[in-house]
């Protein structure tokens, strides 16, 4: 087990947890990623119970629970919620997650719903304190219909949730890639089905605007950095998928 510091200054730290275990999520390898800027931490989308204890022990390696004060969840998975209940008990963090689904991560055990905070439609932003913020970006329908992105302008750093994310295992998982070629195969069935619409892809890109984007970081699978990161947003720019390729009869066109 290691962990991957993805950008450090003097105040601000994120890190990719637990990068290199075969975790128990039926063989797909799931990213979770630990924001601190100085005593304020930030957890996103924890992962599924069966990793918990991994993620807490890489955690430890640099703050403790009552350090979090925000557990991000970028949508409703189980592989991002199931776990939940623990860092609930664990920590005093406030759970942000859309408004869309408020009313049914309660069915993951939770002991109350009294820390869960919706995010508006349009998104919002966190202070971190001292110039540090955090953006909540929508990204609806990529792949869930209530969906945020969050970008840390410190660091230029999008983590994407399941936009970028590839169908590997966690034995052939790496950190990064730099070019997206090699890496076409293990994303472009992915996205052609669980994305619902290049309409809906035109709308994140015109709500991401001109923010710089160093690494994209998705839940599931490498890292995009340098050449990769550009030739994936202009492979999602012509991409059709979704509802673009569905047929009568539940046929999706190739």
């Amino acid at each position: 087990m290691h962990n991957i510091e993805l950008y450090r200054d003097e105040a601000h730290l994120c890190v990719l947890l637990n990068e290199s275990e075969e975790l128990d999520e039926g063989g797909i390898h799931s990213n979770q990623y630990l924001i601190l800027h100085q005593e304020f931490g930030v957890l996103l989308d924890p992962g599924g119970f069966g990793v918990m204890a991994d993620v807490l022990e890489a955690m430890l390696a640099y703050c403790e629970p009552e350090q979090i004060r925000y557990i991000i969840l970028s949508h409703q998975d189980p592989d991002i919620v199931g776990g939940l209940a623990s860092w609930l008990e664990l920590t005093r963090a406030t759970v942000l997650i859309s408004r869309l689904w408020t009313r049914f991560i309660p069915h993951y055990g939770l002991p109350s719903t009294d820390r869960i905070v919706a995010i508006p439609d349009t998104g919002a932003q966190i202070d971190l304190g001292t110039s540090a913020v955090l953006d909540l970006i929508p990204a609806h329908f990529l792949h869930s219909e209530g969906n945020f992105q969050v970008y840390d302008p410190r660091a230029k750093i999008l983590f994407s949730g399941d936009l970028g994310a590839s169908e590997l295992s966690g034995t052939e998982t790496q950190a990064f890639i730099e070019t997206l070629a090699p890496h076409l195969p293990r994303i472009e069935g992915f996205h052609r089905r669980y994305m619902a619409s290049n309409r809906a892809i035109e709308a994140w890109r015109q709500t991401l605007g001109d923010r710089a984007i160093e690494l994209l970081a998705p839940q599931h699978g490498p890292i995009y950095r340098g050449a990769a990161v550009r030739e994936f947003l202009a492979w999602l720019d012509g991409l059709e998928c979704g509802v673009d390729l569905l047929q009568p009869g539940g046929v999706f066109r190739r």
